[in-house]
């Protein structure tokens, strides 16, 4: 992930370092996780850096969630009806995991930082197995806070402890 996040970075130079972090947190699989990595290589300062990532990464949830089925509708009459088929797959495979403990299991699938999981997927889950829209929004709202802290923990504070015994 951090060779893609690079490449990103540097495409994206010349532009404001807090504007690339946003738009980083935006990204389908690149999430809040992507951002504060891109964050901690630009020098963005953390506190300045975590809001940023949980906005860019919470604006597409609300329209996932209220909106994603209808649109899988509409596309699956196109030329899009493969990708549509591998999206739903991928919420298939994410419900497996999450549908045993419901609200938790989906919290923990959006807040444990590994492939395949995070915000957008999670959304995916929720509004095709039809999660009470509440019960869907507070547990990736949770599972963000939890990947926030993990992924904070990781981008700055590793490197930081690294630095007080190599440098």
């Amino acid at each position: 992930m951090e060779g893609i996040i690079q490449s990103i970075v540097t495409a994206l130079s010349g532009i404001p370092k807090e504007l690339v972090v946003f738009l980083i947190s935006l990204c389908p699989i690149l999430e809040l996780r992507g951002g504060l990595i891109a964050a901690s290589i630009l020098g963005v300062d953390m506190w300045i850096a975590i809001p940023i990532c949980i906005l860019g990464n919470i604006l597409p949830i609300p329209f996932i969630l209220l909106f994603i089925e209808k649109i899988f509708e509409l596309l699956k009459n196109t030329r899009f009806v493969k990708m549509i088929n591998k999206l739903e797959a991928k919420a298939e495979k994410g419900a497996q995991k999450i549908m045993k403990h419901k609200k938790w299991g989906l919290l923990l699938f959006v807040g444990i930082p590994i492939p395949g999981t995070g915000a957008w997927t999670g959304s995916l889950v929720a509004a095709l197995f039809h999660f009470k829209l509440k019960d869907a929004i507070l547990a990736i709202l949770g599972g963000l806070v939890l990947a926030t802290v993990i992924m904070t923990f990781i981008s700055y504070g590793i490197p930081a402890i690294f630095s007080m015994f190599v440098g």
